[in-house]
């Protein structure tokens, strides 16, 4: 593969990832498409968009492991239903995700339920259901 083709398909990658981590929209409005400044450490970014560009990140890098800490705890409704659906371009890959709200994590193969420490409860979210626990 050439540069040319290398670029091309560098490209289409970031493409991709900005399309499942639900950027188009948001980088359609900004003056300078994908060249706007927003600040160090996303400063003129809102949570969601933060969020949105972490996904996105992690599709093109491909980590094994994936870790999200609360990743939708700050977020309006509309705004965590956004992040949910760009969260689901990243199944298929190893990802613990540490949340109190249930809406994030009810669509993983296995929930740990904790309490102070201590695990309560592991199954699918049907599972927990049928089981009536915490």
């Amino acid at each position: 593969m050439n540069e040319l083709e290398s670029n091309i398909e560098a490209y289409k990658n970031v493409m991709e990832a900005i399309d499942q981590a639900k950027l188009t929209e948001f980088l359609s409005r900004q003056p300078e498409g994908m060249n706007t400044k927003v600040g160090e450490r996303g400063l003129r970014l809102s949570g969601g968009e933060k969020q949105r560009v972490s996904i996105a990140r992690c599709l093109i890098r491909n980590p094994s492991i994936i870790v999200l800490d609360e990743a939708t705890s700050s977020l309006d409704s509309v705004t965590e239903r956004g992040i949910q659906a760009a969260l689901e371009s990243l199944k298929n890959r190893t990802t613990l995700v540490v949340a109190h709200r249930l809406s994030t994590i009810m669509n993983c193969d296995q929930i740990v339920v904790m309490d102070k420490g201590t695990i309560l409860e592991v199954g699918s979210h049907n599972r927990l259901l049928q089981n009536q626990g915490k």
